[in-house]
């Protein structure tokens, strides 16, 4: 497994241990390394100019105690949060994403992690009606994880799709709803207009509490990722993120972006392709992976 090395590109630039204080042009290049690794261009210099202050303060003329700086930092713009789920009522997960960002394997993933290691009863919503594939796809992993799956004809109303799987839910004491939705993004509005519909009627019958609309994003994507952060969170307003795909080459760089930006925290990570491959997201196990040496 092969990232972009972040960890080892800086320490490459910096030199050999306790070689004395960076040039200025250590500076320049670091703030291009971070960029290229999707920190994001305001965050790398946010990140840089508190490098240059711990530096002139002492805190930072070697490396290992650069790394220190450079860690603390970025740790300082990570938000984790755990999704827990209420006891005595049914919970409901949202997701939402583009397509092709494998929210519906993240589905799958999520229903594995909450049945098998929470013992918790689960059950699926296809809400992502426009496409025969999608419900279909579902569908698939129900049987597979022996789940139940909400389901209509594509073409069917999703808020339709979601009113069904809350009152299923609700008369079969199930303990999480994990609603699939469509991934379209032709234009904001059409955005808003069509998972507005759904959020009403989740809102509307489940506590506010219990009630999660979380974004899967792509480790692979960059910047695009933060985009799309931005316009899901102006459609409904996100709760919680999840990080897919950070098992492939991906620089994963972008969650200190999406934290910095918007303040919404991550709460799992796909590490690999396997069902058990989803990791509550932990900010010293996300920093470390981040700032590896290979």
């Amino acid at each position: 497994m092969r990232r972009f090395a972040l960890g080892a590109r800086i320490r490459d630039l910096f030199g050999a241990p306790n070689h004395g204080a960076p040039k200025h042009s250590f500076f320049d290049e670091l703030e291009d390394i971070l960029i290229e690794g999707d920190i994001g261009p305001t965050t790398a210099a946010h990140i840089v100019e508190a490098a240059r202050a711990g530096i002139r303060g002492g805190g930072g003329k070697d490396r290992d105690r650069f790394f220190e700086l450079l860690r603390s930092e970025l740790g300082q713009a990570l938000r984790a949060e755990s999704l827990h789920l209420l006891d005595n009522t049914v919970n409901l997960h949202l997701v939402l994403g583009v397509n092709g960002v494998g929210k519906t394997t993240t589905i799958a993933k999520l229903a594995e992690y909450y049945r098998r290691k929470q013992g918790k009863r689960v059950l699926l919503a296809a809400a992502d009606t426009f496409r025969a594939a999608a419900i279909d796809q579902l569908a698939v992993w129900g049987n597979r994880l022996d789940v139940p799956v909400i389901r209509q004809a594509a073409g069917a109303d999703p808020g339709a799709v979601v009113f069904d799987a809350i009152s299923s839910a609700q008369a079969n004491r199930i303990d999480l709803v994990i609603v699939d939705t469509a991934g379209r993004m032709h234009t904001k509005a059409h955005l808003v207009k069509e998972l507005g519909k759904i959020d009403k009627i989740a809102g509307s019958r489940i506590p506010q509490s219990a009630y999660k609309k979380i974004l899967v994003i792509d480790a692979t994507t960059g910047q695009n990722a933060l985009r799309q952060a931005e316009v899901f969170h102006g459609a409904v307003g996100v709760d919680s993120l999840i990080l897919a795909k950070y098992d492939s080459t991906a620089k994963g760089g972008i969650v200190v972006a999406i934290c910095k930006a918007l303040e919404i925290p991550f709460s799992f990570v796909g590490v690999g392709e396997k069902l058990e491959d989803l990791e509550p997201f932990d900010t010293e196990l996300y920093l470390n992976r981040l700032l590896e040496a290979r």
